[in-house]
């Protein structure tokens, strides 16, 4: 995969980060920072969630999204 895919879903106040394609995903593993680590089949991290984002009251997304 050449692009990182960031998916910020509203309703269940999360974003999900993938490094490689999300079909791949096999097992999820939490690490108790309300952060969910996504691997594949071989244990790989493929991507991450973060729970509880929360947007702003301005409705701004707490992080940046930078292209270098």
């Amino acid at each position: 995969m050449e692009k990182i895919i960031v998916v910020f879903n509203k309703e269940g106040d999360t974003v999900d980060v993938w490094f490689d394609e999300p079909k791949k995903e096999f097992l999820c593993e939490e690490t108790g920072q309300e952060i969910i680590l996504k691997k594949d089949k071989k244990g790989k991290i493929i991507g991450f969630e973060k729970l509880n984002v929360s947007i702003s009251k301005s409705g701004e997304l707490p992080f940046k999204v930078m292209v270098e």
